[in-house]
């Protein structure tokens, strides 16, 4: 049975959008996912992917205005996928060589000062590789349309603010331990895992009160300062990086933002997340641990001004009250625009976050 492609949510202000691409035809075959087209609103762009492996049928053209819900195409799934035949292709020239052909006197070839003059004044024959069919040692894959964005929105960010990143370091022996003591607890009551994020966004709320510069922004020669704390936590999927937002943090309880968290994992996993899960916030936290990383300097997320890196826990030697004794330590990495916070800002910032991880009584855990 074929399976209809719909235009899906695009937020609650967004009632139509226009086909801006179209990326695969009308008669091809389209594996589950594979991007089909791209659609753009006033607000945002997106890429729709196809809901199951088959063949696609569209009812829509480049330029068209579609409604949210609007039913454009079909997938047929016991079609066959047809390959096509290679077509043939011309070999490639040979390239124009450097210099010209001797000039020839009495049938002997002789090359002439007006030669050598002449050869410097023409275009010199490329120097790169001719690429060869028989070649196995590269690949070539077409950037997907959401690797496009995140690419030009990271080079976007690099020419556009004075970007750099301070460290500090963080035992995690206090948070470890309450999340041991308390886990079952913390279960049974919200029904879900106290994790180590919960903790970090708690610190950040505390740290961005103390340092409002870090939860502002710059809007041409304004700067911009947000009342609430929607601090948006980077989730890595198959399909590139997504950044969705906890809106107003420092109303929520532990509970309620691993409950938050929990939700934006998973609607990342199938992806399920819309516009509005992705607008606004305020400050970011990317956590590259989890993939063991070590130590990052993480990149802005416009129009923010800071992000926090967190890293791996790595049980290390450090030195406490004169004695070498071993703790579980994390690097944070808070990368910031210098335009609008100065060095002692993001230090004093960093320092926050470090005292109420290492001190976390300062929060309540709303048991």
């Amino acid at each position: 049975m074929a399976s209809e492609i719909k235009i899906p949510n695009m937020g609650e202000s967004v009632s139509e959008a226009t086909i801006s691409n179209i990326l695969k035809s009308s008669g091809s075959f389209v594996q589950q996912d594979e991007e089909i087209l791209e659609l753009e609103t006033d607000k945002v762009n997106q890429v729709l992917y196809a809901p199951e492996s088959g063949e696609l049928t569209l009812q829509v053209k480049k330029g068209d205005t579609v409604k949210i819900g609007q039913v454009i195409g079909t997938i047929h799934p016991q079609a066959v996928e047809q390959t096509d035949k290679s077509s043939d292709k011309e070999p490639p020239k040979s390239p124009k060589p450097a210099f010209p052909p001797p000039s020839s006197s009495h049938g002997k070839a002789k090359f002439t000062t007006a030669d050598f003059v002449s050869s410097l004044q023409q275009p010199a024959a490329s120097t790169q590789p001719t690429p060869m069919v028989e070649e196995t040692n590269i690949s070539r894959k077409k950037m997907s349309s959401l690797r496009k964005i995140i690419a030009q929105k990271l080079v976007e960010v690099k020419n556009t603010t004075a970007m750099l990143t301070t460290f500090n370091e963080v035992d995690m022996s206090s948070v470890i331990a309450i999340r041991q003591k308390e886990q079952e607890s913390f279960q049974k009551k919200y029904g879900i895992k106290l994790g180590f994020m919960s903790f970090f966004i708690k610190a950040c709320v505390a740290a961005l009160q103390e340092v409002p510069e870090v939860n502002a922004y710059i809007d041409k020669e304004d700067i911009v300062f947000v009342q609430s704390y929607d601090i948006c936590v980077a989730v890595s999927t198959d399909r590139g990086l997504m950044v969705p937002v906890m809106r107003s943090c420092q109303q929520h309880n532990f509970g309620e933002l691993e409950a938050q968290l929990s939700a934006f994992a998973q609607k990342a996993r199938d992806g399920s997340i819309n516009v509005d899960d992705l607008k606004g916030g305020s400050f970011t936290i990317t956590n590259g641990g989890v993939f063991g990383s070590l130590l990052s300097t993480p990149i802005l997320n416009p129009p923010q001004s800071a992000i926090l890196g967190m890293h791996s826990i790595v049980k290390r030697p450090v030195v406490v009250d004169d004695e070498i004794v071993i703790r579980p330590m994390m690097y944070l990495a808070l990368s910031y625009d210098h335009r609008l916070i100065d060095g002692k800002q993001a230090v004093l910032f960093l320092k926050h976050i470090k005292q109420t991880l290492e001190e976390p009584s300062r929060l309540l855990l709303d048991l």
